[in-house]
């Protein structure tokens, strides 16, 4: 087996553009490296090799047809394919098949990407996880919704691939498998075709093993994708302990300090960010909106077909239905106060440091870990960039996450090399 499948998303569709490398050497690579660890780590849902390799030798035919020609991408199984199955992570739906690709598939597609496949997601991008375990330890979740597209790009079986999140699905599950992820300012790419499970809080987002990749990705599918002003300032860094501080495990709060030595050694200015008490109930609200909106979007679903539909989900859908509507219209208007009064959360600071995920990635596949440090940001809209900091327990790693106002997703996916150059040093084994 070659080690092309160890290449990143940039490398590799550089090497092509410069006739380096082969799209068609480069899917081998990735499809032999799947058959090989899949048994293990069963990121996919369905895996479209044929077409795949077919698709690929086409493209290395053909001229350049964009940032992303010959590049496997992998897709999150909530996520509509006019070509392959897109099954939603539930047995209600096994084999459907979608007339139309959604919006980001039609734009990578574009862009020059060869779909590899659809990776496992949790049924309707909820609770109920599905087969797939964690690259770095097998006996641990991989966090999720979006499990499969994080251990994917872990494993080496792709270098990139979609996800989704509406409390954690993201940044979570690239904390507890050691990649990077990336959930944009909401809105920022078109969610059409796409599963409908919160309308005031489903984001679609990415993961990579390079920030550069996340920032190629962002080109592809940005609503704009404007330069990154160099600066020589110094960054302003928000040190934020949230509400939820005191659910971070020791071995994360002794990474969040020793990370801020780190970046004020290297010449960054830190800030305490204090939070009020508003901002402190916004995890809840995305709580309340999630379990409301999940009711009307998925609710005339798991009516239809309740004999195949999880009891996890039919109990989350069953407490949206049950709560008072002016609890949720509370809610709502929490979001809405957030929203439009986050710089004074953010003051003076360019961007916020805080935890990714309350530690390692927790030991077992029945839940996919707890988003008690993504819900705010989620339900505040603003884009954040997870990555991992070292080598944790069990050899798994941990990580942290640096969060930027709504807009700011080309200035803080710049930031994020300077950041994951000085603070991260998590080193795959795999």
């Amino acid at each position: 087996m070659s080690d092309l499948f160890r290449l990143s998303a940039t490398k590799a569709a550089r090497a092509i553009a410069r006739g380096e490398l082969t799209s068609e050497a480069l899917v081998t690579s990735c499809l032999e490296r799947i058959e090989a660890r899949e048994g293990t780590v069963r990121a996919w849902a369905y895996v479209a090799a044929e077409q795949a390799l077919a698709e690929a030798r086409e493209r290395d035919r053909s001229a350049a047809s964009g940032p992303l020609h010959g590049v496997p991408v992998g897709i999150k199984d909530v996520i509509d394919t006019a070509d392959m199955p897109t099954d939603y992570g539930s047995d209600a739906f096994d084999g459907f098949q979608p007339r139309e690709d959604a919006e980001c598939v039609r734009l990578l597609k574009e862009a020059g990407a060869i779909i590899l496949g659809k990776t496992v997601t949790a049924e309707f991008a909820t609770y109920r996880p599905g087969p797939t375990r964690n690259p770095h330890n097998p006996d641990h979740t991989p966090g999720g919704s979006s499990s499969g597209s994080a251990a994917a790009v872990a494993d080496f079986h792709v270098p990139l691939t979609l996800g989704t999140q509406t409390a954690g699905s993201v940044i979570r599950p690239a904390s507890f498998c050691g990649v990077i992820g990336f959930k944009p300012t909401r809105k920022r790419y078109d969610t059409g075709g796409m599963v409908d499970t919160a309308h005031h809080l489903d984001t679609l987002g990415g993961f990579g093993r390079a920030v550069e990749d996340l920032e190629l990705l962002d080109s592809v599918l940005g609503s704009e994708t404007k330069d990154i002003e160099p600066t020589s300032e110094p960054p302003r860094i928000g040190l934020y302990r949230s509400g939820a501080w005191n659910q971070a495990s020791p071995e994360t709060q002794k990474l969040f300090f020793e990370t801020a030595d780190v970046l004020r050694d290297a010449g960054a200015e830190l800030m305490g960010v204090e939070g009020s008490e508003l901002f402190d109930r916004l995890g809840e609200a995305q709580r309340l909106i999630h379990m409301r909106e999940a009711w009307i979007c998925l609710g005339p679903v798991v009516e239809k077909h309740a004999d195949r539909i999880s009891d996890v989900l039919k109990q989350f859908i069953a407490a949206g239905r049950d709560l008072p509507a002016e609890k949720y219209l509370e809610a709502l208007d929490i979001q809405k106060v957030c929203v439009n009064e986050q710089d004074s959360l953010f003051g003076e600071c360019d961007f916020l440091l805080t935890p990714s995920a309350p530690g390692i990635a927790p030991y077992g596949i029945d839940s996919t870990g707890d988003p008690v440090f993504n819900r705010m940001w989620t339900a505040l809209g603003t884009p954040c960039l997870g990555f991992p900091v070292k080598e944790g327990e069990k050899g798994l790693p941990i990580g942290l996450q640096i969060i930027g106002r709504q807009g700011q997703d080309r200035e803080i996916l710049g930031f994020g090399h300077w950041m994951v150059n000085v603070a991260g040093r998590w080193q795959s084994k795999l």
